[in-house]
């Protein structure tokens, strides 16, 4: 979930450990995300290579 800041720069003052933490905590979980994203990605064109493969092979099997 996206971090709130406030309107109120006075508030943001009052609030900055609370509203860095938030802001900190988001930006760390969205690395992850994208981390988690590229690996995927990654295991998934693996895997789309080996079944590229697969197939080569079962077509030459049928000539």
């Amino acid at each position: 979930e996206r971090p709130f800041l406030p309107q109120s720069q006075d508030d943001m003052r009052a609030y900055a450990d609370l509203i860095r933490s938030d802001f900190e905590a988001y930006i760390a979980d969205v690395q992850d995300y994208f981390r988690c994203l590229d690996a995927e990605r990654a295991r998934a064109f693996v895997e789309a290579r080996e079944v590229s493969d697969d197939y080569a092979r079962f077509l030459n099997a049928l000539e």
